[in-house]
């Protein structure tokens, strides 16, 4: 049973005011701080990991760090704290600096969270000309709480079982999406659950698909709309009144999948095609990387878990798909999810940025349809999975909520784990 209470008896210290039993210490005093390393080639292949100013890098055959440690950002992106715990062997990059433990009553886990919620002070011991740059010096200089090291795993612990609860939830998303792709190519690629019935070749898609089954252009099977050229004072960071969510491309991942990094907006130009609902589908029509990653990678959009309203706004960059019928939002899904790096690469257009010929895909992408009972029948099996991975993102936001108000709660001693 965890027990907290809220500290009442405070004392002033330059770090602000922390529990009276606790103490102030600088970094430097509890952990040895040096730089990484330049990296050797990435291969993502080789077995070690890769990390840097932004998190895992790549991989590599060797490695030069072992042990419990904390990697920050030197070079680059400055104020990024990272936790690798201990067993892991990595190479840690020369852009970073590695933070290794050499008080025994510190827990390196409770100043990852502590540092974490201190981001714009580490930025703030930016000393780089050319680009931002933190040294050793002053990353060692910081001065942070000391509490006793018992309460260190207590709070570490706590807010451990949130990020653990997080990362449970994305993995059983990640298990959920496979088992629907498998499920499709059993049932549409492989045509497993049809063996018994007679095939008939198709010269349309060049392959063997059972009799009775239909090929269509996509445009007959779904309607395919842009969403709204927006202004860039028309976007916002935060919500405001009035604001509805703005679904843009940072919310679709390459490849496939929905990212809930979400901006609002506020418009007097918006009309009913610019409406978005959650679980509708949207791929993206743009890409600026030129790779075929982003371009077509389909998502079912998700709302945060406070939002009030049922109908949000999805820009331009995105397409959203409305099927003909219901039952075939799964299967089309499906198809753009297994076949994206086709789809972009066949239906994209422009040099300097990647449009997506939507004209020239609603007419000549063709798929099989199969009769009706069959889609169906495929859409009541898949459709609670997704439905399952849609709830699965909005508890993660909620859990993330909740973690991100306890933090500064219990890293600065407001809030005490008195038991676990």
């Amino acid at each position: 049973m965890v027990k907290f209470r809220w500290e009442t008896d405070f004392k002033e210290t330059e770090i602000g005011k922390i529990p009276k039993d606790w103490e102030v210490k600088e970094l430097g005093k509890l952990f040895k701080v040096k730089n990484g390393k330049r990296p050797p080639l990435v291969n993502n292949d080789d077995e070690y990991e890769i990390w840097g100013a932004n998190g895992l890098m790549g991989y590599t055959s060797n490695y030069n760090e072992t042990g419990e440690l904390l990697v920050t950002g030197r070079v680059g992106t400055l104020g990024n704290v990272f936790y690798i715990p201990a067993g892991y062997k990595i190479w840690v990059s020369d852009n970073a600096l590695i933070m290794q433990r050499k008080d025994n009553n510190s827990v390196i886990k409770f100043y990852f969270y502590h540092l974490s919620v201190r981001n714009k002070e580490l930025i703030e011991l930016n000393v780089g000309s050319t680009q931002p740059l933190i040294t050793q010096r002053d990353l060692k200089n910081i001065k942070v709480p000391y509490p006793p090291s018992e309460e260190q795993t207590r709070i570490a612990t706590v807010l451990s079982w949130f990020d653990d609860l997080i990362e449970n939830k994305k993995k059983q998303n990640e298990i959920l999406e496979k088992i629907t792709m498998a499920i499709f190519k059993s049932w549409f690629i492989d045509f497993e659950p049809f063996q018994d019935e007679e095939f008939v070749y198709n010269e349309e898609l060049d392959i063997e698909i059972p009799k009775g089954w239909e090929v269509k252009p996509i445009g007959e099977v779904a309607d395919f709309t842009n969403g709204l050229s927006y202004k860039g004072s028309e976007k916002l960071d935060k919500y405001e009144d009035g604001a509805y969510v703005f679904i843009t491309l940072n919310n679709i991942e390459e490849r496939g999948g929905f990212k809930t990094e979400f901006a609002w907006i506020k418009s007097d130009r918006l009309k009913e095609r610019h409406f978005v609902k959650e679980g509708d589908l949207i791929f993206a029509n743009t890409e600026q990387t030129k790779t075929g990653r982003l371009l077509a990678s389909p998502a079912f959009v998700v709302f945060p878990p406070d939002y009030e309203m049922d109908i949000g706004v999805y820009s331009h960059h995105i397409t959203k798909v409305s099927p003909k019928k219901e039952y075939y939002k799964s299967y089309l899904y499906l198809i753009f999810r297994s076949y994206q790096e086709y789809i972009a690469q066949t239906y994209y257009t422009g040099t300097g940025v990647w449009g997506f010929d939507l004209k020239n895909f609603e007419q000549n992408y063709l798929i099989p349809i199969p009769p009706q009972p069959v889609i169906q029948r495929f859409h009541s099996l898949v459709e609670p999975i997704f439905k399952k991975i849609i709830n699965n993102q909005k508890q993660i936001l909620t859990l993330k909520k909740i973690r991100d108000v306890l933090l500064p709660q219990l890293v600065f001693g407001r809030l005490r784990v008195v038991k676990i």
